[in-house]
């Protein structure tokens, strides 16, 4: 009678999934069952059907591999060169040993995703030409170029869900007709109308190819400053931020996006408020800035004249440069500051100290921006020679740069050092349940060397030439979130802060010991090394005059039971002595960035932020709203998924430190903050962050007021 009864409950359950269409599906994820449960089966089930009703009868057809690669090459789709570096025997092992790990999508959103924005289609955007597989053995392919090794590593560790390339790698890799496998770009703008014409030229070719651009304009001189000593000719920052942003929007990738451009400004700087007025929402159209980043630096001394209510004095930059012989942003404020103040050579404004943190929380409330850099703590944990001056579109990238010198026809009298970001991340999750997670990190190093190292942005040499002298990477990490609640611990807690900190300290040594490993075999660290604190042995120091272990013994259970090995002082002391005899093959090796779309397509918690909601909620074109689960999430775990604007900032900064600790770039950080927050509540929170060592803060979100449960009658994601 049962088992009767089970067969009907199947056909039941079969028969509602047929007549249903996926979008339907997983809309019913967002509604509450009979018994008051999440239905996560619903979304398994739209997942399934999105296959069933869309994806293979939009999908051409080939008898074999050869018969498909041959047509994709022919036919101007992959690029030959790839393949050949390979003998199809090879190709086709690698094939069914992707297709034999039987990947399926753990979300819809995740298989929407990728169909959407990162399988090969036919060139009028109606057939898919790849699976997930393929696509995954392609970007191997592409990577390891002709390394079998390395090329089934990648294979393994990203169909594991352990390593994901960033969306320009991930979606470019291989094929004939695609963008730059960059992620983003940083440059810096000096004090002369030559570099301000080539950032324009810059930021068209980068844009056009696909990556943000980010740009430094703090050398540029302020608003009516003096022009070859007649007064008041300069028109400042906000005239070359709009002539940026227009340039964006022109170079829009084939219509596919906007480019996306941000701009960094020092707090000292006398354009400063009115850098911040181009965000108001009652900004006059003539300085508004809509669719431009916006990004601020502060050094310590800013932070000191706050907490002692003084006045904080604005300098010119051309004054400083002419003074000190350098560029505004090479000089430390903080160091400086006093004696810059004394000179009467240097134009100054002042504004109060407290008053312009007032102005950026006001800012942010509106806007989300501008990001903060936190200068001084970025560049005391800086390991390489040279000043780190700004950050890019997503406020993770930290890398030092050198200007460029131009001649009256715009070409280079001296190419300078601008900075690109090649990224990828493990899922932290899917990295612990490794069988070996060395081996785990140290591929993903590589693949993402590669992507450097295939990198040749020619159109920009000064970007050409950064990426050429430092090989530098940056891994990130998502799915922090995901992997705490799976394992029953809550974000922000005492486990929750000692497994951030032994998981990002052992990575960061097998990051280091790979890098070490790829100089050793070519023989070549990055230029500069020896000038480094690696090379000196100072990176090292924390690591070998002090024991790390777990604080709590739930975590060092965690290790253990996943098998996973945790650096002791004799490791470091012996990986000390290498890079001091080798090197290391990277200039930069960690950042963490915000992992938007390859979050959903690996079923992760982006970044190591906290969720934004149980039932994420996303607007996808012509389909309109799509609910996505947080992974892990099931109806006996709901107390492990507080969302971010629960859990409140001081748990996010305070999981952010112990992550920073280890990371020799930044990390991308939102805060959340209740309907209830004021503009004190995030001077605090930037406070806060700055005396927990936080290195840069990323955007603002305040939650609006959301609908009550009682408003729409069993909706998941309107219940607070």
């Amino acid at each position: 009678m049962s088992t009767t009864a089970h067969e009907r409950d199947l056909e039941t359950i079969i028969r509602e999934e047929t007549d249903l269409d996926y979008h339907a599906l997983n809309a019913m994820l967002n509604l509450y069952d009979e018994n008051g449960r999440i239905q996560f089966e619903r979304d398994r089930q739209a997942a399934r059907q999105f296959f069933l009703q869309h994806v293979n009868n939009n999908t051409v057809f080939f008898h074999d591999l050869a018969e498909k690669l041959n047509y994709l090459v022919e036919h101007e789709y992959y690029e030959k060169e790839v393949l050949d570096q390979y003998d199809f025997e090879f190709i086709s092992e690698l094939s069914k040993f992707a297709y034999s790990k039987k990947f399926r999508f753990q979300t819809f959103l995740g298989a929407f995703k990728f169909y959407t924005s990162y399988t090969l289609k036919t060139f009028d955007g109606k057939r898919y030409l790849e699976r997930f597989e393929d696509r995954v053995v392609m970007v191997a392919l592409f990577l390891a170029r002709g390394d079998r090794e390395l090329a089934r590593n990648l294979v393994e560790e990203i169909i594991a869900g352990r390593f994901q390339p960033a969306t320009p790698t991930f979606l470019n890799a291989g094929k004939k007709q695609r963008g730059e496998l960059v992620s983003c770009f940083l440059l810096r703008i000096e004090d002369n109308m030559e570099s301000i014409g080539r950032s324009i030229n810059s930021a068209l070719q980068l844009s056009k190819r696909g990556g943000g651009v980010a740009f430094s304009l703090t050398n540029i001189r302020e608003s009516g400053a003096p022009i070859k000593k007649i007064e008041n000719q300069s028109s400042g920052v906000i005239p070359v931020m709009k002539l940026l942003e227009d340039s964006f929007s022109y170079a829009n990738q084939l219509g596919a996006r906007q480019g996306a451009g941000a701009v960094y400004l020092h707090a000292h700087h006398p354009d400063i408020y009115r850098f911040l007025d181009t965000k108001r929402e009652n900004a006059d159209e003539k300085i508004r800035i809509k669719t431009l980043s916006l990004g601020v630096v502060i050094p310590d001394i800013t932070f000191q004249l706050a907490k002692k209510n003084e006045d904080m004095y604005l300098f010119s930059p051309y004054d400083v440069e002419q003074v000190y012989g350098v560029p505004f942003s090479d000089i430390s404020v903080t160091e400086k500051y006093d004696e810059m103040v004394d000179d009467a050579r240097i134009r100054k404004t002042k504004i109060r100290a407290r008053e312009f943190f007032q102005t950026l929380a006001e800012i942010q409330f509106e806007s989300g921006y501008p990001y903060i850099m936190y200068e001084d703590t970025v560049n005391r944990a800086n390991p390489i020679d040279g000043k780190i001056t700004m950050s890019n579109l997503c406020s993770e990238i930290l890398q030092v740069s050198e200007a460029s010198e131009y001649n009256a026809d715009l070409t280079y009298a001296h190419v300078g050092k601008d900075i690109s970001c090649n990224l990828g991340s493990l899922n932290i999750a899917m990295a612990m349940d490794s069988d070996d997670f060395g081996r785990t990190v140290e591929t993903a190093i590589r693949g993402l060397t590669a992507v450097s190292d295939t990198s040749n942005i020619s159109s920009v040499p000064s970007i050409e030439r950064g990426n050429n002298m430092s090989h530098a990477i940056g891994l990130g990490q998502m799915n922090l979130h995901g992997y705490l609640a799976r394992e029953s611990i809550h974000y922000g807690s005492e486990e929750g802060l000692d497994f951030t900190n032994m998981y990002f300290y052992t990575v960061a040594y097998h990051a280091v010991r790979a890098s070490m490993e790829i100089a050793k075999e070519r023989g070549v660290a990055f230029e500069g090394f020896e000038r480094s604190k690696y090379a000196s042995g100072e990176y090292f120091e924390k690591y070998t005059q002090q024991e790390w272990v777990p604080r709590t013994q739930k975590v060092a259970d965690l290790f253990e039971k996943a098998g996973v090995h945790i650096p002791t002082q004799d490791d470091w002391a012996a990986l000390r002595d290498d890079v001091a005899t080798y090197g290391i093959y990277n200039q930069n090796l960690q950042a963490v960035p915000p992992t938007g779309s390859i979050s959903y397509i690996n079923n992760s918690t982006a970044s190591i932020h906290p969720i934004a909601s149980r039932i994420e909620i996303r607007k996808e074109g012509k389909i309109g709203r799509v609910y996505y689960p947080a992974p892990f999430m099931t109806n006996d775990n709901l107390e492990y998924y507080q969302d971010a604007y629960e859990v409140g900032y001081e748990k996010v900064i305070d999981t952010y430190a112990e992550a920073t600790k280890h990371v020799d770039q930044g990390l991308s950080l939102t805060l959340f903050f209740k309907d209830t927050a004021t503009t004190r509540d995030v001077n605090r929170a930037q406070i806060y962050a700055w005396r927990k060592g936080i290195k840069t803060l990323y955007y603002i979100r305040i939650r609006q007021m959301a609908l009550q449960g009682t408003e729409v009658e069993g909706c998941v994601s309107c219940m607070l």
